[in-house]
């Protein structure tokens, strides 16, 4: 598999014990993102709540490519726990922190702990669009059929 160089600082006041991104596998397409809370502290989240966590990392993304941050599906499933924005896109010319927007879905109040891999990071290419404007598109068999329109659920 081929790898891209990704910079990766961390911010004034992180903790520089917890991990870097790291797979957990060989065939992993995601890297994990850890919470890293200036005082260390873990914050509880309502059922409903959503908070902005901390990752402690700033990145320099290679032009060409964008980081999407994703849910984990271990929390997801077991706990209730999405990103609000899934897939959230960090733009190759943003160097400030990265941050995670964690919304808890479940009945239940749900701890972020400090170091809690609470997402996941893929490094994916980007494509720009050139936007050109036509006076008609061309025709095709779905048209502007919208949502539901294919008759599959």
């Amino acid at each position: 598999m081929d790898t891209v160089a990704l910079k990766i600082t961390r911010v004034a006041g992180s903790d520089p014990d917890i991990a870097l991104p790291s797979y957990e596998t060989d065939g992993a397409a995601g890297a994990d993102l850890r919470a890293n809370f200036p005082d260390q502290e873990d914050v509880t989240l309502a059922p409903g709540a959503r908070a902005l966590i901390p990752t402690g990392l700033a990145m320099a993304i290679p032009h060409g490519f964008e980081v999407q941050v994703r849910p984990r599906s271990g929390l997801a499933l077991k706990h209730g726990i999405a990103l609000v924005n899934s897939p959230g896109t960090i733009d190759s010319d943003y160097r400030g922190e990265v941050g995670v927007i964690v919304l808890n879905t479940s009945d239940e109040p749900f701890d972020v702990t400090h170091g809690m891999r609470i997402a996941q990071m893929v490094l994916a290419p980007v494509v720009q669009a050139g936007f050109e404007l036509v006076d008609t598109l061309d025709e095709t068999t779905r048209g502007a059929g919208g949502f539901g329109s294919t008759g599959r659920g």
